[in-house]
């Protein structure tokens, strides 16, 4: 097995539409400025409420992506 390396950034996804859109949100920003994206964790869940009563979901999003280089042994 592969000796991996793995960096966790934090983001939030934001989406007028559902949390599962946040979510992608947050990874596809993410991947344009980072290479190796292996995994995410959804850490909390938030939103707003406009005074129509519309929600804007909001996710906070641990992204894990792979360190490159060598081995370390």
């Amino acid at each position: 097995m592969p000796d991996k390396t793995y960096k966790i950034i934090e983001v939030v996804g934001v989406s007028e539409d559902s949390v599962q859109q946040a979510v992608r949100n947050a990874i596809i920003k993410a991947r344009q400025t980072l290479r190796n994206v292996d995994w995410f964790e959804v850490k909390n869940i938030r939103g707003s409420v406009n005074k129509k009563g519309d929600p804007t979901f909001q996710v906070e999003v641990r992204i894990g992506f792979r360190l490159e280089g060598d081995s370390v042994v």
